[in-house]
C-alpha cells in the first residue's frame, strides 16, 4: 500500500502513520487532492468534523490547507492514537480534538457547535454511511446553513437516500471510492 501523506499546505509532504491491523481505509491521495480541490478557498476557516477517523488523514489535510478546527470521532483505540500521533507529527495538534466514542452516539446527542464540513467513511459494506447521513438529516443543526456532508464510500455501497432536510447535490468517482456530497435544501 502506498504511504500515507499531507498533500498541501503547511503540513505538505509529511508522511503520516497508518492504523496498525488493518482496519481502516485510508482515502488515495487522488481521491484526497480531488476532494479539496472541489472545495477550493472554502477551506479556510472552516470547522470538520472527521467521524470514523481512522488515520485521521482526511481531517489533517483540511487543518494543513487552513481550515481552524477539525474534530476526530473514532471507537478504535489504535485509531485514536494514530489520529493523535499524526496530529503531533503534523504540528497541528493545537487546532484538534480526538474523541474515542461511537460516531452514532456522539450524533444522536445533538450538537453543541454547527460545523461547515462532515467528512463520513466507515467501515465497508455495512450501510454505515448511510446511517451516518440519516442521523445529520434528523440533527441538521450539525451542519452549518452552507455546510457539506461528505461520505466516503464503495461504489457498489451506493444508494439513493430520502432525506428531510439534506439533499445530493454531487459525487465524484476515483476508482474503489465514491464521494457523495449532500447539503442543506434551499430555502
Amino acid at each position: 500500500m502506498a504511504k500515507l501523506r499531507v498533500i498541501a499546505g503547511e503540513a505538505k509532504g509529511r508522511k503520516l502513520r497508518m492504523v496498525s491491523g488493518g482496519e481502516t481505509r485510508p482515502i488515495s491521495d487522488r481521491a484526497k487532492e480531488s476532494l479539496f480541490n472541489i472545495i477550493g478557498t472554502d477551506i479556510r476557516g472552516s470547522r470538520w468534523i472527521d467521524l470514523f477517523a481512522g488515520t485521521g488523514s482526511v481531517g489533517i489535510e483540511a487543518l494543513s490547507r487552513g481550515a481552524d478546527w477539525t474534530l476526530f470521532i473514532d471507537t478504535s483505540r489504535r485509531a485514536v492514537d494514530t489520529v493523535q500521533s499524526n496530529l503531533t507529527l503534523t504540528r497541528l495538534d493545537q487546532r484538534a480534538k480526538i474523541q474515542r466514542i461511537d460516531a452514532f452516539k456522539l450524533l444522536e446527542r445533538g450538537p453543541q457547535e454547527s460545523f461547515d464540513y462532515i467528512y463520513i467513511a466507515p467501515p465497508q459494506y455495512a450501510q454505515l454511511w448511510i446511517k451516518a447521513v440519516k442521523l445529520i438529516d434528523e440533527m441538521s443543526e450539525w451542519l452549518n446553513r452552507d455546510g457539506w456532508v461528505i461520505a466516503q464510500m464503495h461504489p457498489k455501497e451506493y444508494e439513493i437516500l430520502s432525506l428531510r432536510e439534506l439533499f445530493e447535490f454531487d459525487q465524484r468517482r476515483y476508482g474503489k471510492t465514491l464521494l457523495v456530497f449532500y447539503k442543506h435544501l434551499e430555502e
